[in-house]
């Protein structure tokens, strides 16, 4: 049985998409995903913001799972440590990005009347 992951499914017609070999990679495709994710958030596309969260939430699911299984040598986590801040990095932009459309969202929905069922 093969497995396929978000990225395969995720991808733009623009890239080709590769599955993770390794728990490594594994980082790389959730920081690939946060930059895209990043980008679209500049482009006010969120819709592909929602379709990169998606894809995040997926790979570190797998993540989780396939890292009860393998380790990383003390090389690959620096890296990892180095993925990690460049992820919250995209992630501290994404939510100036996004906290004006959240306010305005919330705005919305708080001068809706209340129905109740």
């Amino acid at each position: 049985m093969s497995v396929t992951t978000p990225v395969t499914t995720i991808a733009t017609q623009h890239t080709v998409p590769t599955m993770p070999r390794m728990l490594i990679d594994y980082y790389k495709a959730i920081e690939d995903s946060s930059r895209k994710m990043l980008k679209a958030a500049q482009e006010e596309n969120w819709t592909e913001v929602v379709r990169y969260e998606g894809a995040c939430a997926v790979l570190i699911e797998q993540l989780r799972h396939r890292s009860r299984d393998e380790a990383l040598t003390p090389e690959l986590r620096r890296e990892k440590s180095r993925i990690m801040q460049r992820i919250l990095q995209n992630d501290a932009e994404i939510r100036c990005l996004t906290e004006p459309w959240i306010g305005q969202f919330e705005h919305i929905l708080e001068s809706r009347p209340q129905l109740l069922h």
